[in-house]
Parts: structure tokens; C-alpha cells; sequence
């Protein structure tokens, strides 16, 4: 079950190290060199945090972080992630076209209104309650939405293990990855095509091996002023510093 796990981590330098480490109060910051991470912070800590951080670390060590059950420091470790797979170079060195400005707004790349045309009359399922979701897909398809805590209208996350088997198209929040219940949505989402979507999706080629077709996500190009940002020192939205992206198999 680690092994798309093992798989982020082993991806990423042994030379990288913790350059900047900011924990925020909804959100965590990593940055290695010029790559900047960041993921949410998932609540969850009742069990202990299992390794001392600090800066200068080695990146990597920071990324194993991401398999802890202490979903906070699991968050962490998600961050750590981040800076490797989403800094400007990697991506770039990945085939994502990113633009020069630091700030760029593409609405091709958000999977919601993308692939409106492509699911059409399809089955299509949303794990995760998205904003504006319900506008924007359940006039063209036959949607369902799973939610770890239902609104009205949701599907409980049980009923996952239903749903997605007989879906065409899956979207998956890049929670999971926290949660540690990616591998069995992938698992039972084998024969729909999988994206997984969020600001802290890794932009890691590694992920295509396990069954996902798209990723969804971010690339900070205004490092200091995503630490103001989570910090707090700055209210506005993380998107103003820097470009939404996606990322398919080449």
C-alpha cells in the first residue's frame, strides 16, 4: 500500500534540503532552493508526530513525513513533496508550459470546466464537495458526490466503494493523498479515468504508473509572496502567486 508513496519520495533529490518552513493556521509552506510547497493542514493529530524537523533537513526525510497517521505532520510531508515535484523547474522539465508573469489565470486547466465536453452523459463521481460542482458538471452528466462529512445530496465516503467501480470518470481531492486513502480509490477506480485535482496535487509523473490520467494543480512562482500568504502577514489568495496547471501522461 506505500508504494505510491515510496514512489513520491524516491523521486526527489538527495541533495535538496529545507531552505524555509512555515506553518501557518490552515496551511504549510516548504521551500527547497527555488521550489515552494504547500499543502492545507488536514486536522488530525492524535497520534504523535514521528520525526524532529528542522531547517536545513534533507528534503526528502522532510517528504516522508507524508506517511505519517498524524495527518498535520502527514500535511507536512505533503508540502515537502511540493517543493520538489512543484517548483518552476520540475514542472517545466516535466513538459508544463508555464508563463513568464507570476501570476497567470487559466481556466482550461480547471478540470471542471475542461471536461465538460468529454463527460458528458457519462457517470461520472466527485470524491470531495467542490465549489460550484454541482453548476458546472450535473447538467451533462449523471454525477455523484462523495464526501468524507455529507451535505445534503452527498454520498457518504463508504459509498465509494460502490460508486466508483461504475464510473466513468473519476475526480479525486489531493487530500487523499493525506488521508492515506489514495491507493484504494485508484484501486477501485481502475477502469474510469482518474484526475486528481487541488492546489497541492504533486505534479509527479510517478502517479501515472498507479492509474491516474490527469493532475490538477499549482505552481508557486512568487515564493515570498506565498510565505507572507500562509504566514499571514498578507490576506489573499494563494492563486495570485502563481500559475494553475495540469499534467498529463507524455
Amino acid at each position: 500500500m506505500w508504494k505510491l508513496y515510496d514512489a513520491l519520495i524516491e523521486g526527489i533529490p538527495e541533495e535538496c534540503l529545507v531552505d524555509e518552513f512555515i506553518c501557518g493556521t490552515y496551511a504549510v509552506l516548504i521551500r527547497s532552493g527555488n521550489g515552494c510547497g504547500f499543502s492545507q493542514i488536514v486536522p488530525g493529530d492524535s497520534l504523535p508526530e514521528t520525526m524532529k524537523k528542522s531547517l536545513n533537513m534533507p528534503l526528502k526525510r522532510l517528504a516522508e513525513c507524508i506517511k505519517s497517521w498524524n495527518f498535520v505532520e502527514a500535511s507536512v510531508g505533503m508540502a515537502a513533496i511540493n517543493a520538489w515535484y512543484n517548483s518552476p523547474a520540475t514542472a517545466s522539465g516535466n513538459g508544463i508550459a508555464l508563463s513568464k508573469s507570476l501570476h497567470s489565470e487559466d481556466r482550461l486547466s480547471d478540470p471542471f470546466i475542461a471536461y465538460q465536453n468529454v463527460i458528458k452523459n457519462k457517470k461520472v463521481a466527485v470524491f470531495g464537495h467542490f465549489p460550484y460542482v454541482e453548476q458546472l458538471l450535473q447538467p451533462v452528466c449523471e454525477l455523484a458526490i462523495i464526501e468524507r462529512d455529507p451535505m445534503e445530496g452527498d454520498y457518504p465516503e463508504a459509498a465509494a466503494e460502490y460508486i466508483l467501480p461504475e464510473s466513468n470518470f473519476v475526480i479525486l481531492s489531493c487530500t487523499s493523498l493525506v488521508y492515506k486513502t489514495l491507493p484504494r480509490m485508484l484501486e477501485l477506480a481502475k477502469n474510469a479515468y482518474v484526475i486528481i485535482v487541488g492546489p497541492f496535487t504533486p505534479l509527479a509523473p510517478e502517479l501515472f504508473s498507479f492509474g491516474v490520467n490527469d493532475l490538477s494543480s499549482f505552481v508557486v512562482k512568487d515564493n515570498a509572496g506565498a510565505a507572507r500568504i500562509i504566514s499571514g502577514l498578507e490576506r489573499r489568495k494563494i492563486y495570485k502567486t502563481g500559475q494553475k496547471v495540469t499534467m498529463k501522461p507524455k
